[in-house]
């Protein structure tokens, strides 16, 4: 009866959804693309013997990278399909893993949508990244033999306590998956409450994500461009963010700061410029790809997939997501490459990462915007704290490692 009536609740919703794709496009035209694969219409070539990993944005793509790699080259008979929600993902999907993935968005959770997804691709096992609790596809999925597994798996207490809302429906969908790997005890204690079965701690597959070669060189030439100047950036900042930030910047004590500021959505792009230009910045752009004049004060990050070059480029970085209470956004990428880190006081999608960082001595906690303001004079002025944080970075995240491996003893089919 639950699941009835979460069905009926989906085409209650519909309109709606359909609304969410138009509103969406009119800033991201990509929303309005694909559109007949939410709906489980596909047109393109079925791969065979389909290894299927959901991730349904940006995070959750970059995520999957070492388990996807890994999986390619221990299973080359098996062919990954690779499933979004969002064109961001979707992208990012395209700039990691070019043509050697299949990629599609996952139909809304209708019933007949999942029943045609699986009849068409046929997956031997099925992967969802991190928070995905999808019933009817889990359930379609039970039917047709194949076992779906939740991977990298968070949840958060404020998660948690709207799935305790739909309690019956909670517990049949998390018992029906074959396994879920935890990213930490917490997490694991909170599925388990939830009635999550066969739930183990396999750790963070972010903690073994390392810089591509490319992408330190890149940051290499970036920091030639950017000169001499101290460099801080605001890495994948939310909207309201921006405006926190440039209020810190203005109470700074470090007036040849260069900032760069790197929205979260490539469709903020344009209002975050509108942003600075009416701040009366002097700005140029990361796509300009030129030396930075001496007048600039901001350069604003409009480039997609090179987040670990702004990290190798910078002095200093603010991970975005968490002025707000939006929950933060993960900072081991940061920590992985030795740079400083400060964040806010919002941190619950990611908190027991950002509480090991701060604990190691890696990142540091800040209040509010006048404390952020505050925190990059004094680690600006202090070259040997820097130091000491880029190095604690390394080691905390080195030490975190083999989450891939654990996961991978996890999933069987």
């Amino acid at each position: 009866m639950s699941r009835l009536l979460y069905s009926l609740m989906l085409y209650l919703l519909l309109p709606w959804a359909l609304l969410h794709l138009v509103l969406r496009a009119r800033k991201q035209p990509a929303y309005l693309q694909h559109v007949g694969e939410r709906f489980g219409v596909f047109s393109h070539a079925v791969p065979t013997s389909v290894i299927w990993i959901h991730a349904v944005s940006v995070g959750e793509t970059r995520a999957a990278e070492p388990l996807i790699k890994t999986l390619q080259a221990q299973h080359p008979e098996h062919r990954i399909l690779l499933s979004h929600g969002t064109p961001t993902g979707r992208q990012t999907g395209v700039d990691l893993y070019g043509d050697s993935v299949d990629r599609c968005y996952l139909p809304y959770d209708f019933g007949w949508a999942s029943s045609d997804f699986l009849r068409r691709f046929d997956p031997v096992v099925g992967i969802f990244m991190e928070t995905e609790i999808w019933p009817n596809l889990i359930e379609a999925s039970k039917r047709s033999a194949v076992p779906v597994y939740l991977v990298n798996a968070r949840m958060s207490e404020k998660s948690a306590r709207g799935y305790r809302r739909m309690g019956r429906l909670t517990r049949r969908t998390l018992s029906q998956l074959a396994g879920i790997g935890a990213q930490t005890d917490r997490d694991a204690q909170r599925l388990g409450e939830l009635g999550a079965k066969n739930v183990s701690v396999t750790g963070n597959i972010k903690f073994d994500r390392v810089a591509p070669a490319e992408m330190l060189a890149l940051g290499a030439v970036l920091r030639n461009l950017f000169g001499a100047r101290p460099v801080f950036l605001a890495a994948s900042t939310r909207e309201g963010e921006e405006t926190m930030i440039l209020d810190a910047l203005a109470k700074a004590a470090t007036p040849e700061l260069l900032t760069i500021i790197v929205p979260r959505h490539p469709q903020r792009f344009d209002e975050v410029a509108s942003l600075i230009r009416q701040r009366g910045h002097q700005f140029q752009l990361r796509s300009e790809n030129r030396p930075i004049e001496t007048q600039t004060r901001i350069v604003l990050g409009d480039s997609m997939g090179e987040m670990f070059a702004y990290y190798a480029a910078c002095d200093i970085a603010f991970i975005g997501g968490s002025l707000l209470p939006l929950g933060g956004q993960n900072l081991l990428e940061a920590c992985a490459v030795g740079v400083p880190v400060i964040v806010g006081p919002h941190t619950f999608n990611f908190e027991e990462a950002t509480r090991g960082a701060i604990e190691a001595g890696a990142a540091k906690r800040v209040s509010d915007v006048a404390e952020l303001g505050r925190s990059i004079d004094s680690l600006l002025r202090d070259p040997e704290l820097r130091r000491a944080m880029s190095q604690a970075g390394k080691r905390f995240t080195d030490a975190h490692r083999g989450a891939t491996q654990r996961t991978l003893e996890l999933l069987k089919w």
